[in-house]
């Protein structure tokens, strides 16, 4: 199916789904990153969600990242080049809704591309080979793109893999991992 269908769909999926469900989804896969062998580096980027578009409830990750005593890195979206800038959260972070209703950092300490060890990516569905249909915008594959080799991507579903995405292009970057309420996915 090709990337604008599953858009459509996914997002009629998503909001089908209760608050009371969509708490009960993302507490399961917060609970399954528990398991998974990511907890050994520093950086940690993770987005917050859009509630009114049934986000999975990424608060619960950071609260996780924090308890480890890791650092949790925030994304700022500039919607003129469609990029993203990582920053450090701490004490001192302030934080501001955006136009698309994301709460980001307002400034604060830039860690670059190349300092993340984890990414978690959102994403409205996925694919058995690791690729993940987002919004469309395509600001995470530019964010991984500028990453090390080495950095972990994962991406978060409240849904099972489809079979195959059918238009991925070499711009499109796949994810190592995906977790979903039901299992964690390696690719």
């Amino acid at each position: 199916m090709l990337k604008k269908d599953l858009r459509v769909i996914f997002k009629r999926k998503r909001n089908s789904l209760s608050e009371n469900d969509c708490k009960e989804l993302s507490l399961e896969i917060a609970n399954r990153s528990l398991n998974m062998a990511i907890w050994d580096h520093s950086n940690y980027h993770i987005f917050f969600p859009v509630e009114k578009n049934n986000e999975i409830d990424t608060k619960l990750i950071i609260q996780i990242v924090q308890g480890k005593d890791k650092n949790v890195v925030l994304p700022k979206t500039n919607f003129n080049d469609k990029t993203i800038t990582n920053y450090l959260l701490t004490d001192a972070t302030l934080m501001k809704i955006n136009k698309n209703g994301i709460s980001e950092p307002e400034s604060g300490i830039v860690v670059t591309e190349n300092q993340l060890d984890v990414v978690f990516v959102p994403l409205l569905c996925f694919d058995k080979h690791g690729h993940r249909v987002g919004y469309g915008g395509g600001y995470y594959d530019r964010l991984l793109k500028k990453c090390s080799t080495k950095t972990i991507k994962v991406g978060l579903s409240f849904f099972d893999p489809i079979e195959k995405i059918e238009n991925i292009t070499q711009s499109d970057i796949k994810m190592d991992y995906c977790i979903s309420p039901n299992r964690i996915y390696k690719f």
